[in-house]
């Protein structure tokens, strides 16, 4: 929630961006719509962890790994290019599994 609430802050005079109220109310404004957003979709959960399990695990697993071989290059020992590829790969079977698992628990609710 901190970036999306910086970036609202930013758009805001910065005599009222800067104050502690502004920034307690703005914070507490998006917890409460997202609560909001969660109890009136149905399946809000489901499709959460549908985003979750592709773009968390393409995020924090497989692209750090994919930079770092490009990043690095020729230079790479083989060790570490074999690890980066390992760490692909299972991530890449995580991210299958979990967004199977998702989508079939979301087809098999609704």
């Amino acid at each position: 929630m901190n970036p999306l609430a910086r970036s609202i802050e930013e758009l805001l005079p910065a005599r009222l961006s800067n104050s502690f109220w502004c920034f307690i109310l703005l914070r507490t404004a998006l917890v409460v719509s997202s609560l909001f957003v969660a109890f009136v979709i149905p399946f809000f959960g489901l499709v959460m962890s549908l985003i979750g399990s592709l773009f968390s695990v393409l995020m924090a697993v497989i692209m750090p790994a994919l930079c770092f071989l490009k990043i690095v290059g020729k230079n790479a020992t083989r060790v570490q290019v074999m690890l980066s590829v390992a760490i692909v790969a299972l991530g890449t079977i995580s991210a299958v599994l979990g967004t199977y698992t998702s989508l079939s628990e979301l087809v098999r609710q609704y």
